[in-house]
């Protein structure tokens, strides 16, 4: 590590941000081969209709790493598979659900993920709601517990996407709703953050020794769609089941007219016993000046299994790819090496990105930036600055040769969620392009996220201006400026306390 500081100490220093030059020489050639000889969408229907979706730890994710593997190779590239520890796998199983009281229909529903199932059995209760807000709330409540399904938050606020339009009061009536959902803790001491994700993990445990019959969680978007969550590092033994907001606010309703609504039915999942590992496919250009130099193009190739994965996020892992073709078959030659890594894990926490900047910590001050793309299947409008305001012109340069495509929008903000955020804390410049919505909002960890809501055109932009700004952060005179670094700690296993884990 002392002899890495004192070469990056020797690096020729850059110029003020304002004042990088940056070199546009084949941007043309690359927006060439992004928009006119595309494969992007021929791999992202592929990746979506034959792989399918690619929950991190099955077989499915690991089948994506060797295909994108070998995509990357037919380009011309070097690929390889790099391996990480991952937690237990999980394994979604049947539902089989039904209201039963007031009025009799079936009742759509999808397991939380890393939740358990209902043992083979089919459970049969009352639907209660509780404020389990911490520990004291949750003691208070216990006794409403055994033999229900509970509800553990109100319903989210949802607006009618069909009713009239939001005016100045409903917006405001409606971030209050949000924040009033969403709870603010006085204490923001590390103690108190440990002690709330502490009771995180274990009031799944505190529920079932109440003798609660499992958790009913609301989908949180119209029409019946699912927001689709859970991980290894909070496994729960108390059955999940993530229900259409439109029923589970029916449900708060019938409760506040004192009205009990009674619910039955069965899950089947089935959870792993040990940690498996998990793999990022990496692959990469070598530079022809400065190989030890990387620019990084990076997505999550893993997913949520209600639907294919393909806006979440298959349409960034295929334009990474297609970005890689794109510079390969372009017959430029960059003077830093550019890698492109598809990463697993995300879904459950960043935890592929994590492990791989952990175990690349060494060559950290080598990385020239990590650019990231992971907000659905819209062309790219721009970039976010991270915090990194002092590169805003660098920003607007970079981004000319493609500002006639749409992405020509640079605005001082944070992005959060996706992995450019596992670098930051080593100093790498990092980022996540701004992208046209186009309907992510439905499609984002749902069942409908498919094949059929990618746009073509979009992605071939996105494309374009992956490649050309790789190369051109791959060819600027020096490294950019470092980031402010924090301490990065391994998380520590989330294990239920003592007393709590015996299985009845």
């Amino acid at each position: 590590m002392r002899k890495l500081l004192l070469a990056v100490a020797l690096l020729p220093a850059l110029p003020a941000a304002a004042q990088i030059p940056v070199d546009t020489t084949g941007a043309g050639v690359l927006v060439d081969q992004a928009l006119n000889h595309s494969e992007v969408m021929q791999n992202l229907e592929h990746l979506s209709d034959v792989i399918g979706p690619r929950l991190t730890g099955s077989a499915a994710v690991r089948k994506a790493n060797d295909w994108t593997s070998e995509r990357f190779r037919a380009y011309g590239l070097t690929a390889h598979l790099e391996p990480w520890s991952f937690g237990v796998t999980w394994e979604r199983g049947p539902v089989s659900f039904r209201i039963v009281a007031p009025f009799t229909r079936n009742l759509t529903g999808h397991s939380w993920a890393w939740t358990a199932g209902t043992g083979g059995r089919t459970l049969s209760g009352p639907v209660v709601r509780i404020d389990a807000a911490t520990p004291e709330s949750l003691a208070a409540y216990a006794s409403r517990v055994r033999g229900a399904w509970v509800m553990l938050r109100p319903p989210a606020s949802i607006w009618n996407p069909d009713g009239p339009p939001m005016s100045a009061a409903d917006s405001a009536e409606f971030r209050s709703d949000r924040r009033q959902r969403f709870r603010q803790f006085g204490d923001t001491s590390e103690a108190a953050r440990k002690a709330r994700r502490q009771f995180a993990v274990d009031r799944p445990y505190l529920l079932r020794k109440a003798g609660a019959l499992g958790i009913l969680t609301d989908g949180s978007k119209e029409f019946g769609l699912m927001t689709m969550s859970g991980s290894p590092n909070s496994v729960s033994p108390l059955p999940n089941l993530v229900i259409a907001h439109e029923d589970y606010a029916m449900f708060d309703r019938l409760l506040e007219a004192g009205v009990t609504p009674r619910i039955a039915g069965r899950i089947d999942n089935r959870l792993g016993r040990t940690p498996v590992k998990q793999w990022n496919t990496v692959a990469e250009i070598r530079g022809s000046e400065l190989p030890g130099e990387v620019v990084i193009l990076g997505a999550h190739l893993d997913s949520w299994d209600l639907g294919t994965g393909t806006t979440d996020n298959g349409t960034g892992a295929m334009v990474v790819l297609e970005a890689a073709r794109a510079l390969a078959q372009s017959g430029l030659r960059p003077k830093r090496t550019v890698r492109f890594i598809l990463f697993t894990g995300e879904e459950q926490g960043l935890l592929g990105s994590k492990a791989y900047a952990a175990a690349h910590a060494a060559d950290a001050d080598s990385i020239q930036a990590v650019l990231v793309l992971d907000n659905g299947t819209g062309m790219v409008t721009g970039q976010a600055l991270q915090g990194r305001d002092d590169l805003e012109q660098l920003w607007h340069d970079l981004l000319a040769p493609v500002a006639d495509l749409g992405a020509s929008n640079v605005r001082q903000a944070n992005k959060g969620g996706t992995d450019h955020l596992s670098f930051l804390p080593y100093g790498v410049p990092g980022f996540n392009f701004d992208q046209e919505s186009r309907g992510y909002g439905h499609t984002h960890h749902s069942q409908v996220d498919t094949y059929d809501h990618a746009v073509p055109g979009d992605l071939r932009q996105a494309s374009a201006v992956m490649a050309v700004t790789a190369w051109e952060l791959a060819n600027l005179p020096a490294l950019l400026p470092r980031g402010p670094t924090s301490p990065v700690t391994p998380p520590e296993p989330a294990r239920p306390s003592p007393g709590l884990t015996r299985v009845r």
